[in-house]
């Protein structure tokens, strides 16, 4: 049986490395591409585990030897998927995650337009800084340039949410892994007539609520606090200037990013 590949973007902090973790847990059969790049390993990371870290020269090379199914150069470093890990889950029958950065999902999506596509945003700016400000200090980071950068970047990201099938709020941990849960079994139930063991209809029912041509009403305080405003346009929010009440604490029910999720 033919493997379903997903593509998981989100901003830098909104916790998708934790999402697709837990998914994984969860569902048996689902492969994940462990990215290249050319950054330093973090903390505990181990070569071949978070990451397949190289040099950049390296990295070029394997470019122009087209080894890589899409790559990106993110604040500085080099990221990228080796065709070899979606060759390799689908001579398994597996289906495959891909966790990129918006870049890269628009390479994807161009070779390969079947694929499925899930961006996962955090609730609002406020916790999008606590998640990263504590990850920075988890790393011995303290760099506040750095952090706002990744702040107004996420602004950016956001608004690519019109190229994804699948939205998903992550605010509550349980619940958004339900929801990407829901995604990949319905997906293989529509694709594959793959039986959805237990409470299928319900499963279906939070798929459909995820897509998103059904997700405006539920995205608009999220697009409103990050400063996007209409179709066509995003007014500048200035991060620096949200009050500092929860800078040490999330708001009740969200979950902490985890320190690897670039």
């Amino acid at each position: 049986m033919a493997g379903i590949l997903f593509i998981i973007s989100a901003p830098s902090g909104s916790g998708k490395s934790t999402l697709v973790s837990e998914l994984r847990k969860q569902v048996g059969a689902v492969d994940f591409a462990i990215s290249w790049t050319t950054r330093a390993p973090r903390g505990s990371e181990q070569n071949g585990r978070e990451y397949n870290f190289t040099t950049r020269e390296t990295f070029e090379r394997m470019i122009a030897d087209g080894i890589f199914l899409e790559h990106a150069e993110v604040f500085g470093r080099l990221y990228g998927t080796a065709r070899h890990s979606l060759e390799d889950a689908r001579a398994a029958g597996h289906d495959l995650i891909l966790d990129i950065d918006v870049q890269g999902a628009e390479q994807v999506r161009v070779k390969m337009p079947e694929a499925v596509s899930v961006f996962v945003m955090p609730p609002n700016p406020r916790v999008l800084r606590t998640r990263l400000r504590n990850r920075f200090r988890a790393e011995g980071m303290d760099n506040e340039e750095e952090l706002y950068r990744r702040l107004r970047e996420a602004s950016k990201e956001i608004e690519k949410y019109r190229e994804y099938g699948y939205i998903l709020v992550n605010d509550i941990l349980d619940r958004a892994v339900a929801q990407l849960e829901a995604i990949v079994l319905a997906e293989r139930f529509y694709r594959n007539g793959e039986a959805i063991a237990y409470r299928s209809r319900r499963v279906l029912e939070v798929a459909a609520a995820c897509l998103q041509t059904n997700s405006q009403e539920r995205l608009k305080p999220v697009l409103e606090a990050f400063g996007i405003v209409s179709a066509s346009g995003q007014q500048e929010l200035r991060f620096d200037e949200l009050s500092d009440e929860d800078q040490n604490e999330e708001s009740p029910g969200s979950n902490e990013e985890e320190p690897h999720d670039d």
